[in-house]
Formats: C-alpha cells, structure tokens, sequence
C-alpha cells in the first residue's frame, strides 16, 4: 500500500504543535529556542548527540501539555540524517501528526527516510498505524517533494514483493506494469514461443500461471543515451523439480524483487524529471514442480540461439534474465544494461544483509552505481568476475550448462555473473546481486520487516542525477 503519511512544509512550526522534534548537533546545541533550559536538560541526560537519540520533554500549550522530542542528528551527514528521521516516525507512531524543525541539511533526504520509515504492509485488521501527518519545518519544497516521490516508489517495490504469491501471477504482475502512465508491452505464452524466449517458457512450463514479459519504455524528449534495466520477476520459486527445503521456501513471494525495482524506478522516472531514455524489461514467471515443470538435463534454447543445459532448476533466474539481456542487446540497441535480481544466496555469505552486490564489464559504469548507492544509502561492493571461473559453465552437450555442477570452483555468484555477461554482447553492462539486501528480518531504520526495495534508491539517483 502506499506510504500512509503525508508530508507538508512550514516556514515556522506552529504555536499549538502537540508534538514537536527539535534537533540538536553532536556538540549538544538546540537549533531553536524553547522556553526550558535544553542545555541543560541534554546535560542531565546524558546526551551525546548521536543521531537516533532522543530526549523527551513536556512544554505547555497554553492550558495543555505538548511534548518536544529533541533528537540528536550526530555528524549532519546524510546517513546521520536518515537514521534520525527514520528514529523520529518510529517514535511518532500512532501519532496524528508530527512537526519536525530540520537541521540544515538536504530536505529531501530527510524527507525520504522519514516516510521510507512510515512504510507497512499489512492484509487485514490494521495494527498501530504509522505517524499520520508530518509537517517539516524550514525545508525546501522542491527537494521534500522530491524525497517523497523517491519514498513512494520504494514503497511501491515493497508493495509488489510482499503481496503474496497466491495473488501475485506473472498476470498479475504484467497487469500492475500496465496501470503505469509508461507506453508498455507484454508478450504472453504464445507469444514468447513465437519471438524464441526459451528460458523464461522454460522456467515457467511447470506452473498453471503462465510466464509474461514486460517492456516498459520511457522516452523524453532531446534524451541523449539509452539505458535498460531488467528485473527478475519470479513470482514464486519452489526450486521446481530441485525443489527447495520448506524453510528456504518461506520467503519466496519475494523472488521477483528484482523486477518490482524495475516497475517503481520506471513509474517515477517522469515525475523526477530523467532525461535518459530508459525501457524496462521484466522477466516474470513461477517456478513451480509438476508433470509438466522443466527437468535437469534438459537443454533450451535462449532467445538469439545460444542454447543451455539445465543443471539445477533452482538457478532459474539467470535464465529468464538472459532471455531479456540477450533480448534488449540483439533489439534495444542500449548504451548500458544494468539487471537487478534477488539471484543466489551465496552473496548473502559474502556481503551480509546490509549490502548489495555489483558485477560489471565497464569500470564507469560500475564506479557511478557505487557512487549513487553511496549516495542514497543503498550500498554497493564491486565483486570480480574472474575468468578463471568461467569453465564451470561448460557444458558437454550444449553452449553452456546454468550451474556450477559439483561446486567446481565454490563461487555461486561470481559464476551466476559470468552467466549472464554471456547474453550482454559486450555492452557495457551491470548485474546487482540483492538477494541479501532484498528482504529485512527486522523493522530497523527506514525499513521494515519484508520487502526493502533495495536498488530503487540508488538506480533513480543515477539515471536523473547523472
């Protein structure tokens, strides 16, 4: 569902405030004036001025009690200022509303973090609602604006990947990428037999939901590059016929993560102003056991020829991916490609659930994902992709095989990388691994626990800063 709350800005925080955030730096200043002794009180208990600390007084309101939480925002910087605000809405919850004074700083970070924290998703009886209004006092309008349409794509990414599978078909998924204001094209089953996309048929063939592909194009006037995100959109993955165990299949719902990145970045590109040409490409299908499903040992053919053998239906992914990589290469003719998938959980090993992975063939384009994700707190390590590794995808009776049979080399994700730069053409091109940093276990800072929709924050920074 949508972020609840809503945001507006003030030029002064008004008399009456019930419930009023004051911040304060690492030195232990007020930026405002109160009519109690806050230095003295932030002495009594002990503040230090850490960002996410928080000091609770009463005020009076004429005849009534408000409260001024004074809240620390530690070093000023842009990470400090996320895990202020997001500890401010989580204090707030319940609340009708909250005035916050800002510390000099950029509004739309602060803006952003704030509601990414008012985020839930629930089905049914609501629990403790999020803060209802938040008012902010002293920021620019155009860059709280600009924080709220970035909160509310990721919020959008959240809503996809946690809605569950029973209602979320690859369909149903096609149908939520076709209520966009972006021109779009869905290829269904007969379809993709007939244009040769062998490996998302393939990894869809065993459920009653038949796969779909989904284009979404987004195409500004003067636009001087092209670029194309595609996004794993496995709508539910059993492991087919490698079936997972039933604790690994919990929390699959959230497989297609990838490609509801893809779906909020491209709804929000307009309403930021891109002036990148970007079409989206979402790979969707569920990968389910049945009399019908694809085996191991089985060989398909991708789209463009290259045909492979199937070693682990579970590694389904990379194979709907490269059906589209290899797709938008052979027609889209892009500049770069950038692909974004909840793909293996070898990199939750490697990087831990804080940080998300990127694999790239260009030393720019890797260098300028880093740098958004720097940015936006959506943080990514550059993995290498080691040739040395690439003959664990030989195949003796197919262009190549889609896993690592027998753990030659221990590096499932690295060669799940080289795997799908064989369908890129040699373009500049990046895979974002985040399979680790896609889902949360915890409510914690500007996520929740679920769906993070991690990758919106740092693709939207590139494609309409850069």
């Amino acid at each position: 569902m949508p972020i609840q709350t809503t945001v507006s800005v003030l030029p002064q925080a008004p008399a009456d405030s019930a419930l009023l955030a004051v911040p304060y730096d690492s030195g232990l200043n007020p930026q405002v004036e109160l009519p109690v002794p806050v230095a003295a009180l932030l002495a009594h208990y002990e503040a230090k001025g850490e960002a996410g600390e928080i000091v609770e007084i009463p005020v009076t309101r004429g005849d009534a009690v408000g409260r001024v939480l004074l809240y620390g925002v530690g070093d000023g910087s842009p990470r400090a200022l996320r895990k202020a605000a997001a500890t401010l809405t989580r204090r707030a919850k319940g609340k009708p509303s909250l005035t916050v004074v800002l510390p000099s700083c950029d509004a739309a970070v602060f803006a952003e973090a704030a509601l990414l924290a008012a985020y839930t998703f629930k089905i049914g009886a609501q629990g403790t609602t999020p803060v209802g209004a938040l008012t902010l006092v002293g920021a620019d309008e155009e860059a709280v604006r600009r924080g709220e349409t970035v909160a509310q794509a990721v919020a959008l990414a959240r809503d996809l990947t946690n809605t569950p599978s029973s209602t979320k078909t690859p369909a149903w998924l096609a149908d939520q990428a076709t209520g966009t204001d972006l021109e779009v094209k869905i290829w269904e089953e007969e379809e993709l037999r007939a244009d040769g996309f062998g490996g998302i048929l393939a990894v869809g063939q065993g459920s009653v939901h038949p796969p779909r592909l989904i284009q979404l194009s987004y195409a500004p006037e003067g636009a001087d590059r092209h670029i194309v995100l595609v996004g794993k959109g496995i709508t539910f993955d059993s492991g087919g016929l490698s079936l997972k165990p039933t604790d690994n299949m919990k929390t699959q719902k959230t497989d297609m993560a990838g490609g509801a990145v893809v779906i909020a970045v491209m709804g929000a590109l307009a309403a930021l102003g891109s002036r990148v040409r970007v079409t989206g490409l979402v790979a969707a299908a569920e990968n389910m056991p049945s009399g019908t499903a694809q085996r191991p040992s089985d060989v398909i053919t991708h789209y463009g020829g290259t045909t492979v053998e199937v070693t682990n239906t579970d590694a389904e992914g990379r194979l709907v991916l490269a059906d589209a990589l290899a797709y938008a290469d052979a027609v889209l003719d892009p500049d770069a490609m950038v692909d974004v998938a909840t793909l293996t959980g070898a990199i939750s090993v490697a990087l831990g659930r804080n940080i998300g992975a990127v694999y790239s063939s260009d030393d720019e384009l890797a260098d300028a994902l880093i740098a958004a994700g720097a940015e936006t707190d959506d943080r990514l390590w550059r993995m290498p992709l080691i040739d040395d590794y690439r003959p664990a995808l030989d195949s003796p009776i197919a262009d190549m095989q889609n896993a690592d049979l027998g753990g030659r080399y221990g590096a499932g994700s690295i060669t799940a990388a080289l795997f799908l730069r064989e369908f890129t053409g040699k373009r500049p091109w990046a895979h974002l691994d985040i399979a680790g940093v896609g889902r949360s276990t915890v409510d914690e800072g500007t996520v929740t626990k679920g769906a993070t929709g991690f990758g919106v924050r740092v693709l939207i920074e590139w494609l309409t800063r850069s």
